[in-house]
């Protein structure tokens, strides 16, 4: 029995460190990451984890501490998390597309002190560093240290004392994981190491994890659909590639996929829509038993171009938030085309109601916004109660997601709560408007939002990225009949070259609202 293992308060608790050590002395030798033809054994693993936890503690890191991780997807992403956990403190991941400012914001909202980060971001975390003087200590991946910044690799290789084995409980914070800040100021919601775990088994479930599946990463490690897509494989053992970020390139995704043996995938609607219109995924030879998509809305036209491009995978749409860990909703392959538009059922796991502004149930078929309670639910938000009280409640954790139910249970998302726009009384689901959009031949990108007006209030733009040739909103208008009640019709089109979106794909409305009102 190993040292780790030996432990016994240690052994006592269900979370990834414990379970990556069972791993290291079940499996020692099999891979448990794959990063650029690089891999990692379940040994490997547990040990770099837990030398660079030793060297964490050794500079005065410790449980209930924050610590940024700021970097590219690599295994040593996972090494970090790990290794943070194991001190009982907490990660920090964070958006590296970030400017400096946005960053200094979250380190001073977190109080983060230390930063784990590599050679590409370690010009951008110097900047960060001088503008908030409290990020005390830099550490950049590689051999060699850079400035006043300590090098990954010789923390691992440091000789010195090593870490006191701590009894983690399983609701400990593992992560606090900002949230993409569509709406505003992003806020840290605080995840448990039972959320995470609640996850994994969502995930083994919904995506039929098997011992043999081989998971390929392609989300970014700072956003939930990364790190919980993992969750599962680091319950049960499996292997995980992690590809590289980058600008997404169907062609080169196809390639790995290929090459890897890829079992399942996890993709935004936006990058399903390139890897369908390759021109070469009909000649791959892909092992694809599971294709699957959330983080964003899906068109009708995209989900139609999955089932068509891929028939003998199943086609799973996981649907949640940051604040559930994230899976809320899961539509099954077996319903993908049945139900084609709805983000599944509920999990079994987790308690759902959807209610009106009052907080009372609406009618089956009625809109209103789903509420959630259950085990994946977030602790709250990183030092704001008044915001975590509002999200609470009720006793329920409010998504902001306005959903309709049919009789089967099957949910159907029609729009963000705050995406809603009342025009002379009647209300308009930007959703519903955007996928009548996103079928036009002409249109790539489509997305709606509300504009103030003198005598209906507010009513619709459509904001939209072409695919080919112009268009003008007198074009667009008999199409939009076909399937639009005229109320509903947007009063305005404005033509961009792409639309705004965060890392997981979401489009940036208040970037959009804030770019039509300069116009004006």
């Amino acid at each position: 029995m190993t040292d780790s293992l030996a432990q016994p308060l240690r052994s006592r608790r269900n979370h990834w460190n414990n379970q990556v050590a069972v791993h290291a002395m079940m499996r020692p030798d099999e891979v448990a990451f794959r990063y650029s033809g690089k891999d990692t054994t379940w040994q490997q693993l547990n040990d770099r984890s837990e030398a660079l936890a030793d060297a964490l503690a050794r500079r005065g890191v410790g449980h209930g501490d924050r610590v940024l991780i700021v970097m590219l997807n690599h295994t040593e992403y996972i090494e970090s998390v790990l290794a943070i956990n194991a001190l009982g403190a907490i990660a920090v991941p964070v958006n590296f597309r970030l400017t400096p400012p946005e960053l200094g914001y979250i380190v001073t909202d977190s109080a983060a002190k230390v930063v784990i980060t590599d050679q590409p971001l370690a010009p951008l975390m110097a900047a960060v560093a001088g503008q908030v003087p409290a990020l005390a200590l830099t550490i950049v991946l590689g051999d060699e240290q850079i400035g006043a910044a300590l090098a990954y690799e010789a923390l691992i290789a440091e000789a010195g004392s090593a870490h006191a084995p701590l009894d983690i409980p399983e609701d400990t914070p593992a992560l606090i994981m900002y949230t993409s800040g569509t709406t505003g100021s992003p806020k840290g919601a605080i995840l448990s190491h039972a959320n995470m775990q609640a996850q994994a088994f969502t995930c083994i479930r919904a995506l039929q994890t098997e011992p043999d599946s081989i998971y390929f990463c392609a989300a970014p490690l700072f956003h939930i659909a990364g790190l919980g897509s993992i969750a599962p494989n680091i319950q049960i053992g499996t292997k995980t590639v992690i590809h590289p970020l980058g600008a997404f390139n169907a062609t080169e995704t196809l390639d790995a996929w290929e090459a890897e043996r890829a079992t399942s995938v996890f993709l935004v609607p936006a990058q399903w829509q390139v890897i369908c219109a390759d021109p070469t995924v009909s000649q791959r030879n892909l092992a694809l038993r599971v294709i699957s998509w959330g983080a964003a809305p899906a068109s009708d036209t995209v989900l139609q171009a999955m089932a068509d491009t891929f028939p003998d995978a199943l086609n799973v749409a996981v649907f949640g938030q940051t604040e559930m860990s994230p899976i809320t909703c899961v539509l099954e392959g077996k319903d993908a085309v049945r139900k084609i538009g709805s983000v599944g059922k509920p999990i079994p796991t987790i308690m759902t109601r959807i209610v009106d502004d009052n907080g009372d149930d609406v009618a089956q078929g009625e809109i209103g916004e789903i509420v959630y309670r259950g085990p994946t639910m977030m602790q709250g938000y990183w030092n704001k109660p008044e915001a975590t009280a509002e999200a609470f409640e009720g006793g329920w954790f409010h998504s902001g997601d306005l959903v309709r139910q049919d009789a089967e249970g099957f949910v159907y998302v029609v729009d963000r709560k705050k995406d809603m726009i009342i025009s002379g009384g009647e209300n308009i689901y930007c959703a519903e408007v955007e996928n009548v959009l996103f079928a036009h031949p002409k249109i790539r990108e489509a997305a709606v939002i509300g504009r103030p007006d003198d005598k209906w209030g507010e009513v619709p733009v459509a904001v939209v990225a072409l695919a080919a040739d112009n268009l003008t909103l007198g074009d667009l208008e008999p199409f939009l009949n076909e399937s639009l009640a005229r109320y509903k019709h947007p009063k305005s089109l404005v033509v961009v070259t792409e639309l705004p979106r965060n890392a997981s794909g979401k489009v940036l409305k208040h970037v959009l609202r804030k770019e039509l009102q300069g116009s004006q």
